[in-house]
């Protein structure tokens, strides 16, 4: 793979593929893709806000003539950060799995807002939103356009010469993701499936679910992976994230079986091979998805000191930052 800069902006992956990439990779700095050939294109996400999303709606018109006004929208999956931009392109083919589709259908888009206004009424959920993302996102007055096309597992798309491979991998990283792949140019966007970098957040799970995606991207003939969040990567990036999910849930198991709760296994399993790693707070929302996997019933009956907000696994992080730190540069 040639050397790309972890810089923010549009990189040129060759052959009519390009990379849209936000340092540090963090809460709300996602990356975005572009796919053109023969005067069509296709975007693959959008991004947190509409200014961040214009930006780089704007850069692309710059750089890449065929890029003026885009033709089709990939939505990889229901995170605020992947589809806030939407407004810029409602008037292209959006599309989503209809999973991603109806949820986003089902966003509020007040939610946002509120958290940035009220953020000192809502506990620890809150204040860990406020010190994650308070203040750099454009929150106010949000207009959610959801996808308006939907399908269901795998789509093949043409785009151009190129053919464009679209695949739900999940539930994983949310209940439902996917892949983006141009096999003729061995290039892959990930959404969410992959951070570069970083800890991953686990909305959905199983974590069995998220290694198996993580064994499809492996298969495939691939040489550029564009992650949801982080730099560049290639396939050395998939086995390092694949180890986490096996390394997290073994290391959990084993305090579940214990008799551990998740906060203290949280605290108790080593993460020295991921300390490079931004978001390390995210290992305890983790944990807690693995809890709630070996016993769905679990919930907050093993621990009721954390109080009842500890279900809220926004609410959850803020609690580890307040006693652990953030496990990132912050």
């Amino acid at each position: 793979m040639a050397r790309h800069e972890f810089t923010k902006g549009l990189h040129d992956l060759g052959n009519g593929c390009f990379a849209y990439l936000q340092p540090d990779g963090g809460w709300g700095w996602s990356n975005a893709g572009l796919v053109v050939s023969r005067g069509q294109n296709l975007l693959v996400d959008t991004l947190t806000d509409v200014p961040l999303t214009r930006d780089m709606l704007g850069e692309m018109k710059r750089k890449v003539p065929a890029a003026a006004k885009i033709d089709t929208v990939v939505i990889t999956h229901a995170n605020p950060d992947h589809y806030l931009g939407n407004e810029l392109v409602a008037d292209s083919t959006i599309l989503a799995t209809t999973t991603t589709k109806t949820a986003i259908e089902k966003a509020n888009p007040a939610t946002f807002e509120i958290l940035e206004r009220d953020w000192e009424k809502m506990g620890n959920a809150g204040w860990f939103f406020h010190e994650a993302m308070g203040g750099r996102f454009h929150f106010k007055d949000i207009h959610i356009v959801p996808p308006n096309q939907g399908f269901e597992r795998e789509k093949t798309l043409q785009v151009g010469d190129k053919s464009v491979i679209v695949k739900d991998l999940g539930p994983a990283h949310t209940d439902s993701d996917v892949i983006v792949y141009v096999p003729d140019d061995k290039v892959i966007y990930t959404g969410d499936l992959l951070f570069n970098q970083g800890h991953p957040v686990i909305w959905s799970g199983p974590f069995s679910n998220w290694i198996a995606a993580c064994d499809y991207i492996l298969g495939l003939d691939v040489e550029v992976i564009v992650p949801g969040h982080g730099p560049l990567a290639d396939k050395a990036a998939v086995r390092a994230f694949r180890h986490y999910f096996v390394y997290l849930h073994a290391e959990a198991r084993k305090r579940f079986d214990a008799g551990m709760n998740y906060y203290e296994a949280a605290k108790d399993i080593q993460m020295d091979a991921f300390k490079d790693w931004i978001d390390g707070e995210r290992v305890v929302a983790n944990v807690f998805t693995a809890y709630k996997e070996f016993d769905p019933h679990h919930g907050m009956k093993i621990d009721p000191k954390l109080g009842a907000e500890a279900e809220n696994l926004l609410g959850l992080m803020g609690k580890w930052v307040k006693d652990c730190g953030w496990g990132r540069n912050h």
